[in-house]
C-alpha cells in the first residue's frame, strides 16, 4: 500500500491514490495520484499507460513517496509542480496542482502570478532559486542548467535539499510526460 494505507477519493470516474504529502495551518493534506483505472478515462483512444507498465507507475509513486519524506516545504514542492506544469502545457497536471496548492494554504495572487514570478514580489528569494532551477531543467534544450543558478540554489539550499529539489522537478517533468503524451485532462 502507498503512505496513506489505503486507497480513497475519486477523480474523474475512477480511483485514485491519495498520498499524504504535506501539513498547513495545522492541518495534513493529501495529493490524489491516478491509480491505472483512471487513465482509461482521462485518456482520449490512448493507451493506459499505468496499465502496460504497473512497475514504471509503481516506481512513479515511489518517487513521490520520497519527496513527500525529503524535508522541503510542501509549498515549495506544489510551487515547482505547478510551474513545470504550466512550461509543460500538461493541462491535467496544472489543475491537479494548483488545487493541491491551494489545499497546502497557497494564496490567489501567487497562483495567479506563478507564470510571471520574476515580475512580483509575492516569492521570497529561496522560492525564486528555486523555480529558476525549474525553469532551467524543464528547458533543458533552450537553457540548459546555468552555473550562475546552480550557485544561487547553494545560498538557500543544503545540497541534500539541492539534490530532492532536483528530484521533485525531473519527476514532475516525467508525470507531465506522461500527461502531455496520454492526453490526460482535469475532470
Amino acid at each position: 500500500m502507498l503512505a496513506s494505507g489505503h486507497l480513497n477519493g475519486r477523480l474523474a470516474s475512477g480511483l485514485c491514490v491519495q498520498l499524504a504529502i504535506g501539513e498547513a495551518k495545522g492541518q495534513r493534506y493529501s495529493r490524489a495520484i491516478p491509480t491505472p483505472h483512471l487513465l482509461e478515462t482521462a485518456m482520449h483512444n490512448r493507451i493506459e499507460w499505468a496499465k502496460h507498465a504497473p512497475e514504471a507507475y509503481k516506481a512513479m509513486v515511489g518517487l513521490e513517496q520520497a519527496l513527500a519524506k525529503s524535508g522541503l516545504e510542501s509549498s515549495l514542492l506544489e510551487l515547482v509542480r505547478l510551474r513545470a506544469s504550466q512550461i509543460n502545457g500538461c493541462a491535467y497536471c496544472v489543475n491537479l496542482h494548483a488545487n493541491d496548492a491551494r489545499k497546502a494554504g497557497e494564496t490567489e495572487a501567487r497562483l495567479q502570478t506563478l507564470s510571471v514570478w520574476r515580475e512580483t514580489a509575492y516569492f521570497t528569494p529561496r522560492e525564486r532559486v528555486a523555480l529558476a532551477w525549474v525553469e532551467s531543467l524543464t528547458r533543458l534544450p533552450e537553457r540548459g542548467a546555468p552555473q550562475g543558478e546552480y550557485e544561487a540554489l547553494q545560498e538557500h539550499f543544503e545540497p541534500t535539499e539541492v539534490a530532492n529539489l532536483t528530484l521533485a522537478i525531473a519527476t514532475i517533468n516525467a508525470w507531465n510526460r506522461f500527461g502531455v503524451g496520454f492526453a490526460m485532462v482535469p475532470a
